[in-house]
């Protein structure tokens, strides 16, 4: 498991003489099944603002989310998980769609709050831990929390939050789900997606970085990475770029005219 810096990462901004300096050299590498390398990539995907919401996603060099699986799973690597497990440490919460939770079996992360977003309350089939479910935020309008408990089962529901939104039409407004969240302690939130929510949260403007994995192979999946939500243009910068042994690439873009530019 071993990862090598392809593009320099530049340090952070305070501090005296940070100017100019690097976080991390061209072709550093890290070995991201040691605790010193788990360490080092929680260092380099620290994000710049307490306030901060980053897509963490992966795609195959065709754009597609899915693999032959018809999940994720199969584009991801043990590389892969190891970048995932660093952002989710850093972040207060997980951010999912209810779509993802039944279809690729979210479990709670060890140390962030799992949030997951649904509009119709379903989330059937999902596998998070009763041990685990004080960390679980359910976030639904008010028609939907009669099925969320349903659906939770009675030993998850018990100990969930539910946060209930106003909705328009059962749909939820990106902004109105971002603070939300914000006002419940969650300001450093990471979405993982799906396509579907990952695309509407691009389309209102409230991303401050995508954090992309890109998987060497081209596949007909027919899900696209950002799902089919139409969306303006939004310019990014290269941040960090890291190549795998497997030529998986594991990019940073910062959205330049995202929500930290405007505060």
């Amino acid at each position: 498991m071993t990862l090598r810096v392809l593009h320099p990462v530049p340090a952070p901004a305070s501090g005296a003489g940070a100017e100019g300096h690097v976080a991390a050299e061209l072709g550093t590498v890290v070995e991201a099944d040691t605790d010193e390398g788990r360490a080092r990539l929680r260092e380099l995907y620290a994000p710049p603002a307490a306030d901060w919401l980053r897509l963490n996603l992966i795609t195959a060099v065709s754009g597609d989310a899915a693999g032959e699986d018809g999940t994720s799973d199969t584009l991801s690597n043990a590389d892969d998980r190891a970048v995932l497990a660093a952002i989710r440490d850093l972040a207060d919460g997980v951010l999912v769609g209810a779509a993802s939770v039944r279809a690729e079996g979210y479990r709670v992360p060890r140390s962030a709050q799992l949030v997951v977003l649904t509009a119709s309350g379903d989330l059937s089939g999902h596998r998070m831990d009763p041990e685990r479910a004080d960390r679980v935020v359910v976030v639904c309008p008010a028609a939907a929390v009669d099925r969320v408990t349903e659906t939770l089962g009675p030993d998850v529901a018990a100990r969930a939050a539910v946060l209930v939104v106003d909705d328009d039409d059962g749909q939820v407004a990106m902004a109105t789900l971002v603070d939300r969240l914000r006002s419940h302690g969650l300001r450093s939130l990471v979405c993982e997606g799906g396509p579907s929510l990952a695309g509407q949260l691009l389309h209102d403007g409230l991303v401050d970085e995508l954090c992309l994995s890109t998987s060497p192979v081209v596949i007909g999946s027919g899900l696209p990475v950002f799902g089919r939500e139409r969306f303006d243009p939004s310019r990014l910068s290269l941040s960090q770029l890291m190549m795998d042994d497997q030529s998986a690439l594991y990019a940073r873009w910062l959205v330049a005219d995202g929500p930290a530019t405007r505060r």
